[in-house]
């Protein structure tokens, strides 16, 4: 069966984790993706970790596409880009704007060139944001949009920012939107003919995504604070290590109290805490007293048996699984999400869709390889 994007092209000169990102998303929905590389290949392709001398990061971020090396500062390649552009439906771009101004590619200048093309440019703070803001990496976009400053939790006030889940959290998050976007986009580009241009700021995205921090803030529960440990949860969530690995524990009401004590057999020690403390008596010393006597009964338990057990007794615990742990995972499996492409096995996309289902359909390409 063939993608739902089956005859859109997409011509991609990105070149960070957001662009390509992005640019995935939409070869796994079908799009033919023709990604222009400089001499000597995208920025990513030198990314570790590596895996037989090939960048893993890039491998990730480029299934499905094909490769074209072009020198946009040499006439005839630029005419080459050119040649594509009036062929494709869609342009990904993730690049500043003085890079766009140098190579030709202002969101005016393919405007004018070119007003069929959905043109998508990914930045960290959106188009006519201050040149030296340009240069903001994934650490500065998560700190900056909000997302580090309380992840993880509990963090050290001596110790840097975090950025939270992995090194290109900022980047999947923009790279949803902007494939959105492009979609969106496109069904319009069907109807009239004509493009237009997706502006992602990925501060914004991050913005946009509004948690429980924001959320309490804004009814009044908590008053906006520089201390780093301000809008922690509370409460004795946190992880524990356990008999083969770690658990992670999230209690807030006397029912997870209740629950905790009947998957433990309710030990003795339970009396020394009322039933409703969590809710009413949640003191750091009352959280720590039941953090050292917890710890030894949940360092005997196989963090797999034990979570399920809490699971099904309306317990928050999950187990925290590492890369080896997720493609064993009894749902995974059953739902076909990782998929084997060249000897190696990929994750897939968290949907599934009857009549046009994604798929991975290739490897990243080499260097040139697919043209």
């Amino acid at each position: 069966m063939s993608g739902a994007l089956e005859g859109t092209l997409v011509i991609e000169v990105a070149e960070r984790p957001a662009g390509e990102y992005t640019a995935k998303l939409l070869a796994e929905l079908g799009a033919q993706v023709i990604k222009i590389e400089r001499p000597g290949g995208a920025p990513t392709r030198m990314m570790g970790p590596h895996k037989d001398g090939q960048s893993a990061v890039f491998g990730f971020f480029n299934t499905g596409k094909k490769s074209l090396v072009l020198d946009l500062a040499k006439p005839a390649d630029r005419a080459t880009l050119d040649g594509l552009l009036a062929r494709a439906q869609v342009l990904i771009d993730d690049h500043d704007e003085a890079w766009g101004a140098a190579h030709g590619l202002t969101s005016s200048g393919v405007a004018a060139a070119h007003p069929h093309l959905v043109h998508c440019i990914i930045t960290p703070f959106g188009q006519g944001a201050p040149q030296e803001w340009q240069m903001a990496q994934p650490i500065n976009v998560i700190n900056a949009g909000g997302w580090a400053y309380h992840s993880p939790t509990e963090a050290k006030e001596d110790k840097p920012p975090l950025k939270g889940a992995g090194r290109f959290l900022p980047d999947y998050e923009a790279g949803i939107d902007a494939a959105t976007c492009v979609m969106a986009s496109l069904h319009r580009q069907r109807r009239t003919g004509t493009g237009q241009l997706i502006d992602i700021s990925e501060i914004e995205v991050q913005i946009n995504r509004i948690d429980c921090v924001l959320d309490r803030l804004l009814a009044g529960d908590v008053e906006p604070s520089r201390e780093r440990t301000a809008y922690d949860m509370g409460g004795p969530a946190t992880c524990f290590a356990c008999k083969d690995g770690h658990v992670y524990l999230f209690m807030t009401t006397q029912g997870h109290w209740q629950a905790l004590g009947n998957l433990m057999g309710n030990p003795g020690w339970f009396g020394q805490f009322k039933p409703d403390w969590l809710e009413f008596h949640c003191t750091k010393d009352r959280v720590d007293e039941f953090r050292t006597l917890f710890r030894p009964w949940i360092a005997s338990q196989d963090k797999l048996a034990i979570t399920e057990a809490a699971q099904k007794a309306g317990l928050a615990m999950v187990p925290i699984n590492t890369a080896a742990d997720l493609p064993k995972n009894e749902q995974f499996i059953h739902r076909g999400f990782f998929q084997e492409v060249a000897g190696l096995m990929y994750p897939g996309l968290p949907f599934r869709m009857s009549a046009s289902p994604p798929r991975i359909t290739a490897p990243a390409p080499l260097l040139g390889e697919g043209i």
